[in-house]
């Protein structure tokens, strides 16, 4: 007789005793595993754990029938994957709502009770008083830490581990579960009693593993992970599920998704996480039940204060309500529980030094200083950039190349500089300056006066803005280009096809034809459409150029004042101002754009393609209606009946009227259809007249047929 963990087998050879003997190993694993992983109170030393699973392995090799998929051999060596599959969840898995301060905690606290009935909704309690709190109307909530991992589902059926899915988009999450197998915190057979059962979790990887995997990473000269949730979700998703074993992956329970037909066997969250403890499930030590904001405030402060000390990341704490009944009568709101809610933890701050200060530009020509720094692990993540924001920002906070700065990150926002630690600056540090050129494309760099942002001027020329500018030329209301849409745009640029908006006109059918998803009749649809451009109204090409502050009813004016391109662009400032509704700003956004060389290098190239604008017809006097129309503003809101809004936006400019976006003091008549909204009330307040259509057909005929 051999002696193994506390249990006694006999040498054996039929085959109800190989089964038994197999039975009794894995259930002395399993519960020195759980010791060893979950509990973290080892019961046997490793070299005797080592010599149990040694003689598993051999036993189910010798008699391969004896395999199951629970057995702690099957955590380790299936064939790796070609690609994951995916799973359907039965029941969703949601999102949480956020809060971030404690006003927020205490609104969503109001919004349980009132939701079952414990005070009187604010907007149904009486005028005189606030709501009305009942006496000790306090809910009872499980709280527990929210772990910085990836979200995942387990299915038993019959007690075993069916299928690992990850959370996906909620609906769909990948099949992972010969990963999952892997991760030796999670059990592969429970005696839940159940039939079907659905824990879900957090895998997760705990600091000290994260810092041993990136010491090995180091070792043989690999990229490093930048922190414990990517290095999870990475190791989670890789297609050789001996490389997962190999990460030490953790796991906790939060909770058990509802299965039609399955009685759990507790009515509070808490007493299921407990019921999940009893499977041998991980299920988070720090959690606890509570009563009312107060008890949901201070657990947040006591797990904030604990925060560094734990093994693992969490980025907050987690408050449902604890009865499960109650939980169905609070209900669901889009894709989150009412019922439960993620209290995130303020942003983390940390010191690093600022080496450099580099200028990015984005897709509208903005300039955004951003600093680069010296790697630092703030906020759950390695930042090696932060933002500055803008040239005031970078001068307010006196930032500069050297100094030791205040580096914050909270969630997913973008880290930012909050700081210098002046003490510490080097000598001989120079104040920053935001470059006159851009540095993408040489072009001048402009800040209106008022605005925080200064802007490349080359708008049809910069690199950084070419997308941008394409689509907007493009578009329905400018050049009209129809089937240049944002795939095919990103297409012709990244194939160096198109730099600016007059190389569209250089294209062959052949060169689309050739890119993804474009067949020669698609090719030459959108060729025709191209040349169908080129011939556009003075005032669509104005627009189509894209120059900052110059929507489509300034376009117009402009198109109407000038009458062609060559006049438009050389106008001046002042020139500019004298039509009446271009202000300082407008006026210098014109100037500024026609001043660029690069601009008007792309301008030249689009005239030398064949484009050729045409200028708006002039109002003649005989024009209908415009003897009542010409000069007046007039607004459109709701939906007309006989009209679409184009349709009476050409009615009112052919007769010499102009069209507006909004109702100002220089309105004249408000057009409301169906629907009408708030430019309807601004009428009103400011005494603008309204009419319908009718009153519009009528305005738009001859006076002398009126």
């Amino acid at each position: 007789m051999r002696w193994h963990g506390g249990f006694s087998v006999r040498r054996m050879s039929s085959s109800a005793d190989r089964v038994r003997q197999a039975s009794a190993l894995r259930l002395t694993l399993d519960r020195h595993a759980h010791a060893y992983y979950v509990l973290d109170t080892p019961t046997v030393p490793d070299t005797e754990y080592d010599r149990l699973f040694r003689e598993l392995e051999a036993l189910e090799r010798g008699h391969p029938d004896l395999v199951t998929s629970d057995s702690p051999t099957q955590r380790v060596g299936a064939a790796p994957l070609a690609a994951f599959g995916t799973v359907q969840h039965r029941t969703p898995m949601l999102s949480l709502n956020n809060a971030f301060e404690d006003d927020e905690v205490v609104a969503f606290d109001r919004r349980v009770r009132e939701a079952l009935g414990m005070i009187v909704p604010a907007k149904e309690a009486p005028d005189t008083n606030a709501p009305m709190d009942a006496p000790m109307a306090q809910v009872a909530y499980a709280v527990e830490p929210k772990f910085d991992g990836l979200a995942i589902s387990l299915t038993y059926v019959d007690g075993v581990l069916a299928v690992g899915a990850t959370r996906g988009d909620g609906e769909t999450g990948e099949d992972v579960t010969a990963n999952l197998r892997t991760v030796r915190a999670i059990p592969l057979r429970i005696d839940s009693g159940l039939s079907l059962l659905e824990v879900r979790g957090e895998v997760l990887m705990r600091k000290q593993d994260f810092a041993r995997l990136n010491a090995e990473q180091r070792a043989r000269g690999e990229r490093e992970f930048v922190n414990p949730r990517n290095a999870a979700a990475g190791s989670l998703r890789q297609l050789d599920p001996k490389m997962t074993a190999a990460r030490n992956l953790w796991f906790f329970a939060y909770g058990v998704a509802p299965s039609e037909g399955t009685t759990l066997p507790a009515s509070q969250h808490s007493a299921l996480m407990d019921w999940l403890a009893s499977l041998h499930f991980p299920v988070a030590p720090e959690r606890a039940r509570v009563t009312g904001v107060e008890g949901l405030l201070g657990y947040y402060r006591q797990i904030g204060a604990q925060r560094a000390s734990l093994p693992y990341d969490i980025d907050g704490v987690v408050y449902k309500v604890d009865e499960l009944g109650e939980q169905e009568r609070i209900g669901f709101v889009s894709r989150a529980p009412r019922f439960a809610l993620a209290h995130k933890f303020a942003a983390e701050e940390a010191l690093t030094e600022l080496v450099g200060i580099d200028i990015q530009v984005g897709r509208t020509g903005a300039l955004t200083p951003v600093a680069r720094l010296n790697p630092v692990f703030v906020g759950g993540v390695t930042v090696t950039n932060a933002t500055l924001h803008n040239e005031d920002e970078v001068r307010r906070k006196d930032v500069r190349v050297g100094d030791t700065v205040i580096v914050r990150r909270a969630g997913d926002v973008i880290p930012e500089v909050v700081g210098v630690v002046v003490e510490r600056r080097p000598e001989h540090t120079v104040e920053f300056t935001l470059p006159p050129a851009c540095p993408v494309c040489g072009s001048a760099v402009l800040r209106p006066e008022g605005e925080a942002i200064s802007r490349c001027s080359g708008g049809l020329f910069c690199p950084a803005q070419c997308k941008q500018a394409l689509l907007h030329f493009a578009s329905r209301r400018a050049m009209d280009i129809e089937g240049l849409g944002e795939k095919l745009v990103d297409q012709l640029v990244d194939a160096g096809l198109v730099h600016t908006p007059a190389d569209l006109y250089r294209l062959s059918v052949e060169q689309l034809s050739a890119l993804d998803r474009m067949a020669d009749k698609s090719a030459q649809n959108l060729v025709e459409a191209i040349a169908a451009s080129r011939k556009p109204a003075l005032s669509r090409l104005v627009f189509a150029l894209g120059i900052r502050n110059v929507g489509e009813t300034t376009a117009r004016d402009l198109a109407r004042h000038y009458r062609n391109l060559p006049a438009l662009m050389a106008a001046g400032v002042e020139s500019f101002q004298q039509l009446s509704d271009v202000g300082p700003v407008v006026a210098a956004s014109l100037a500024g754009f026609f001043a660029e060389p690069h601009n008007r290098e792309v301008i030249a190239a689009l005239l030398a393609a064949g484009v050729e604008p045409a200028p708006l017809p002039a109002i003649e006097p005989a024009t209908p209606g415009a003897d009542r129309v010409a000069g007046r503003t007039f607004v459109l809101t709701g939906t007309l009946s006989g009209l679409t809004r184009d349709e009476a936006r050409a009615l009112i400019e052919a007769a010499g009227g102009k069209v507006a976006g909004s109702v100002s003091k220089k309105t004249q008549y408000v057009v409301a259809g169906e629907d009408a909204g708030s430019k309807l009330d601004k009428a009103r307040a400011l005494g603008v007249e309204v009419i319908d259509e009718v009153a519009l057909l009528a305005l738009l005929k001859p006076a002398s047929i009126a």
